[in-house]
């Protein structure tokens, strides 16, 4: 049985005043449970995506510094035979917007990363709190099975760290 299902037949069935404060707030935690989980989905989305730029923008350094020393190559091999200059100097160009290029792609690759791994902080504090918000919901069913409130404050607790995690993810820089 799906927990928002659980939940709500507790709420239902739920007579002593004890059962009906746990109940509730076991929705509320709820709530607060599947907001956290889609925003530590949400950044784990945003961690991938960026990896997968900065893996881009490293792919295209590659081929700017292949070209970079094929111009190189053409460079020496012209002033080996004794080419004419203009030949020469179009492949020194070429080498050196090449080298130009391929340092402000670095750039942009290093940028996604510090964007990758600022998501991947942000996703693991939001999972982090999914976690003490499920381990309340876990305390406050068995406070209600048991009907002991010490169960219920121990879920309270989890709850709030939960929360507190939560919300802290977002200040993570």
């Amino acid at each position: 049985m799906p927990e928002h299902e659980e939940i709500e037949e507790q709420i239902h069935h739920a007579h002593e005043p004890f059962e009906r404060t746990v109940a509730g707030t076991m929705a509320i935690i709820a709530a607060l449970l599947a907001v956290v989980s889609v925003l530590g989905q949400h950044f784990q989305a945003d961690r991938l995506l960026a990896q997968q730029q900065a893996s881009d923008q490293w792919a295209y350094y590659q081929a700017k510094d292949i070209r970079r020393y094929i111009a190189q190559t053409a460079t020496d091999t012209l002033g080996v035979v004794k080419a004419d200059r203009g030949a020469v100097d179009k492949y020194v160009e070429d080498s050196k917007k090449y080298k130009q290029q391929g340092a402000e792609i670095q750039e942009k690759a290093r940028d996604f990363e510090k964007e990758r791994d600022l998501n991947g902080k942000k996703a693991v504090r939001f999972h982090l709190a999914e976690v003490f918000l499920e381990v309340a919901i876990v305390l406050s069913s068995l406070a209600i099975l048991t009907k002991r409130s010490p169960l219920f404050y121990g879920g309270a607790l989890s709850a709030a760290v939960g929360v507190v995690i939560g919300l802290t993810s977002l200040a993570v820089a």
